[in-house]
């Protein structure tokens, strides 16, 4: 299990969390705090002594950091060396060294995970110390097996290491991070881990100290080799000479190789804050700088997929900047790598893996660009490398789910073309597959996970293709599961996603006529957003999706006739839509939020007799909608149609037939050919036919949608 900091993001990390403790001068005695469990003596014996006698590089030290200026030695280091108190509570002398202490460095261990005073040093240091930087020094276990059921013994991390505290010293229920150095195993490994630990205290880069102790061992080693040598014949001195040089190459290449293997294996594929990204381009390019000096046309099995990790690196920072041409060139440059490999040996299905990863990112970023037809070929081959995977090893459990990805991917573009019946197959295949894996291993959170989306996949194309009772059955299962995954983990995942699926169950039983049922799913999902927007306030996608279910219930109650109880929804959902809008106008789901939010506007004072406000604000939907830059331009075509046929209501009221009829002329003009339309879409078009008096044709698509079970609001009836 890897979690935790990537190598690139230590220092940076460790700086964000400590920038405001300074290195030198200050109230602080200790360098650090050594936290561990009795049980696990030795280790810190180790380890006390080991950060000790360590020397900083004389040309690093005075060094200004992050946090101040990087000195000699990392001492004093504070440890208590006494039995447990017998007391209940720490002392006052462990209490003041905690206080007195820069940092916190923690060895973790079950037996630490089960250590009251453990756990109690840590919660001092982030009460006392909010902005204190603390490490986890991992000495035996595996970090949050807790959350992973049969294996909750194996937990190394004390319980306040893995949660978050407020500026109180509360302990809230977000999962915490924490800043981790691996010293399991022996040897090469604790040296990395050892240097890894030092580096995040410093406020270093790793590279700065391997490369420096690599420099320092290499040279005491020639020291001894040299003096050994004194004596012998000079032929004999040149040739152990040479063999010596060979022999260090060699090793400065196998060290060199496993630091780049160690830097890009350790980063996660996710990118977070836009600040991490220079330090991941700087891996990605220092790789294959060190890569391009041996030459590519010679470069082993290993060396070659390694290069290509460096270019799909760079490639993800390219994408998430928005350079997406730089993208497509880098991760095609990747592709070449990997292909290479493939041809090497076609019958191994990691090298198979590492390639379809690049194909699937050139086909997100087509499907970005507009350029439906290169993603779907794109995701056609991913699913033809993961079929490939699951041939070689059919028992292998990462591959499978690799086939379950590559079909919902598959679908999920095939639904953007609404192309319904092709993507309701790749569902079917996706959710079947997925479900299999689940039964199998109940307790894997990412098949639970997978199994959550493809459900709702599969509710969306069966709406889609106008099969509402088959959509309710399986949101109802969706909904069910997420609740239960909600009620065992208490995770706050789960709770983001029953959002959208109260929310969309709300929508499916006010279409059926069970209003009453739908108002109160609607409900549901409205309380969860509350609930989580309380919890973390400034989380956008939490915002989001409260404005979402606030501005549906508004106009599902709406539609009822409860027009006050609609509008206190409104105005709390287009108050979070607002929220975030200030935080950026060019974000395309948040300005179609703010569209949506105008269209209840006007509905609601249109219910209200208030028809030039109306009239004003349908105008303003109008704008906002035709501005919205949409991943799915014709669902977008039908919000344009219902701002034009909000005019024309208006304008109506008003008196104005004239220019009610040429909004409503206008409404039907901008809808799409009527071929993949959806039952909403379809209600849509019936209520802007009926206003244009065109009766025969309102009255078929009347009967269409009666016959799949469709039930019109009270209000679209009109």
């Amino acid at each position: 299990m890897t979690i935790l900091a990537r190598p690139s993001e230590w220092t940076r990390a460790a700086n964000a969390t400590a920038s405001s403790t300074p290195v030198a001068g200050g109230s602080h005695h200790y360098f650090a705090f050594l936290s561990y469990s009795h049980r696990n003596q030795p280790m810190a014996d180790w380890l006390h002594q080991a950060l000790e006698r360590f020397v900083v590089p004389s040309h690093l030290v005075g060094r200004i950091t992050d946090h101040g200026a990087v000195p000699k030695r990392l001492t004093p280091i504070f440890r208590d060396l006494s039995e447990l108190p017998a007391s209940d509570d720490l002392g006052g002398e462990i209490r003041a060294a905690i206080a007195g202490s820069r940092f916190l460095v923690v060895l973790c261990s079950p037996a630490a995970a089960r250590s009251r005073w453990t756990n109690a040093e840590i919660e001092v240091f982030k009460r006392v110390r909010p902005d204190g930087c603390i490490f986890a020094a991992i000495v035996d276990g595996e970090p949050f097996a807790s959350d992973l059921p049969g294996r909750e013994d194996e937990e190394c991390l004390p319980k306040a290491l893995r949660f978050k505290y407020d500026r109180r010293g509360r302990q809230t229920t977000n999962k915490a991070e924490p800043l981790a150095a691996d010293l399991r195993g022996g040897g090469e490994a604790r040296r990395l881990g050892f240097l890894k630990l030092v580096s995040g205290m410093l406020g270093l880069g790793l590279d700065e100290l391997v490369q420096r102790d690599t420099i320092r061992r290499q040279r005491r080693l020639a020291a001894v080799a040299g003096s050994s040598l004194v004596g012998m014949l000079i032929a004999t001195g040149l040739a152990v000479t040479a063999i010596q040089a060979r022999d260090e190459a060699r090793d400065q290449r196998r060290e060199a190789e496993g630091l780049v293997g160690f830097m890009l294996g350790d980063l996660r594929a996710k990118l977070e804050p836009i600040g991490r990204l220079d330090a991941l381009d700087g891996v990605g390019s220092r790789v294959l700088a060190y890569y391009q000096k041996l030459g590519t046309s010679d470069l082993s099995d290993a060396s070659l997929m390694q290069r290509s990790k460096a270019l799909a690196l760079m490639a993800e920072v390219a994408n998430s900047r928005g350079d997406l041409d730089g993208a497509t060139r880098l991760y095609r440059e990747a592709m070449a790598g990997t292909a290479e490999a493939i041809r090497r040996d076609p019958s191994d299905p990691q090298r198979l893996y590492d390639h379809a990863q690049n194909v699937f990112w050139t086909a997100d970023i087509a499907l970005r660009k507009g350029e439906i037809a290169a993603a779907e070929a794109a995701l056609r081959e991913y699913k033809r490398l993961a079929d490939r995977m699951v041939a070689l090893e059919p028992d292998n459990m990462q591959w499978r789910m690799e086939v379950h990805n590559a079909d919902a991917n598959l679908g999920s573009i095939l639904f953007k073309q609404r192309r319904y019946p092709e993507a309701t197959r790749q569902f079917e295949r996706a959710l079947n597959m997925v479900q299999a894996i689940a039964t199998v291993d109940p307790g894997n959170r990412a098949y639970q996970d997978s199994l959550t989306e493809a459900m709702a996949w599969m509710a969306d194309a069966h709406l889609a293709e106008g099969r509402l009772d088959e959509a309710i059955e399986v949101r109802e299962r969706n909904v069910a599961l997420l609740e239960r995954l909600l009620k065992r983990s208490g995770d706050v995942d789960w709770a983001y996603k029953l959002i959208p699926a109260h929310r969309v169950l709300g929508n499916l039983y006010v279409w059926r006529g069970r209003l009453d049922e739908g108002v109160r799913q609607m409900q549901e999902a409205s309380t969860h957003a509350e609930e989580l927007l309380a919890v973390e306030p400034g989380n956008s996608k939490w915002v989001e999706f409260a404005a979402k279910a606030r501005l549906n219930l508004a106009d599902v109650l709406l539609a009822s006739g409860k027009v006050s109880d609609a509008a206190a929804y409104a105005r709390t959902g287009c108050s979070h839509v607002q929220s975030l809008v200030r935080r950026g106008e060019d974000i395309a789901a948040w300005a179609a939020l703010r569209r949506d939010c105008l269209l209840t506007r006007t509905s609601l004072a249109l219910a209200s007799g208030t028809e030039t406000d109306a009239l004003s604000t349908a105008s303003q939907a109008l704008e906002a909608a035709k501005s919205v830059k949409a991943s799915d331009p014709t669902s977008n075509a039908y919000s344009v149609a219902r701002a034009y046929r909000l005019i024309g209501d208006a304008h109506r009221s008003l008196g104005n037939a004239d220019a009610a009829r040429a909004a409503w002329a206008r409404a039907l003009a901008i809808l799409p050919h009527p071929k993949g339309e959806r039952p909403v879409e379809m209600s849509d078009r019936r209520m802007i036919l009926q206003r244009l008096g065109r009766i025969d044709e309102a009255q078929q698509l009347a009967k269409r949608l009666s016959a799949i079970g469709y039930r019109e609001p009270e209000s679209k009836r009109v």
